[in-house]
């Protein structure tokens, strides 16, 4: 019965987010999901009424650095502590991840997704996203900007955009010829501008999609900081440390034996023999030849 003839003026233009009813949880729209009535939207409270929660209830990029405590989610559900395995069993423990500050049951980023999350007391929803407002001061720039590799390469940004075999790397803005979920709008500070080399997700070192169809995604080649044994003229033998033979699969890819351990958002993939955080019965030793 929401329509903009009824509620002249409460802004009901095109499907944008709106409070017609003063629901207290926000702005909210009816969905295009058969299965799901209406919902609220993400849309952080302005600046003058979270001033005084200050820099630690806000966060900076993706919220990985976020501390706060906020510990409901969006909708409004109530956070499952950490330490807790009910209602959710899942492998993100205070235990298993020391240094993600992982407390109580507020909202934390332990896995880089777009911003933080927790599992919900909910029997009916593992996880959500919280609304936690972005910080309106810049994340200090401490020399974390870096032209050579070091450690894994998480801050490089300099311009080398080829991989280890010669392959041009795709741009991260374009969705051709690979679909992927690592687009720089939804990762403001993981330095992903033109078709450089870089590693936003911790892998072992800058990596990038690339412009064969037939090639996915490959490590690139960045000289070590401090160092040339590493650099950029070992690149005539580096690609056979990647057996990209093994890099593409032929039908269902029921016989694909590559190397491969990242979703295509870029999540890392849970090992076969392992029940954490996601328990399953297809194990090694059920499936000896898969």
């Amino acid at each position: 019965s929401y329509t903009p003839e009824k509620y002249p003026t409460a802004g009901l233009d095109e499907n944008y987010c709106r409070n017609p009813d003063g629901d207290e949880s926000g702005p909210w729209c009816y969905t295009t999901d058969p299965a799901t009535r209406f919902d609220y939207c993400n849309i952080p409270e302005c600046e003058g009424q979270v001033t005084h929660t200050g820099e630690g209830e806000c966060m900076h990029c993706n919220g990985e650095d976020y501390h706060g405590e906020v510990s409901r989610t969006e909708s409004g559900l109530e956070c499952q502590r950490w330490d807790a395995q009910e209602p959710h069993m899942h492998g993100f423990t205070p235990k298993h991840f020391p240094e993600k500050d992982l407390k109580m049951n507020y909202c934390r980023n332990p896995d880089g997704e777009l911003r933080p999350w927790c599992f919900t007391t909910s029997p009916t929803k593992r996880w959500e996203y919280c609304n936690i407002p972005r910080c309106t001061t810049h994340l200090p720039v401490s020399g974390l900007v870096s032209q050579c590799l070091s450690g894994k390469g998480e801050d490089y940004r300099g311009r080398i955009a080829i991989t280890e075999s010669g392959n041009a790397c795709q741009h991260w803005n374009m969705q051709f010829p690979h679909r992927h979920g690592w687009i720089p709008d939804r990762y403001p500070c993981k330095g992903l501008e033109e078709n450089y080399c870089r590693n936003p997700d911790g892998e072992k070192r800058p990596w990038c999609y690339t412009m064969n169809s037939s090639l996915r995604w490959e490590y690139c080649m960045i000289p070590r900081c401090g160092g040339t044994e590493q650099g950029i003229a070992g690149i005539s033998n580096v690609p056979v440390q990647v057996p990209l033979t093994e890099e593409c699969y032929q039908g269902k890819g029921q016989n694909y034996r590559g190397t491969t351990s990242t979703t295509a958002s870029g999540k890392k993939c849970q090992a076969w023999n392992s029940m954490f955080p996601h328990r399953h019965e297809k194990t090694p030793d059920r499936f000896p030849e898969a």
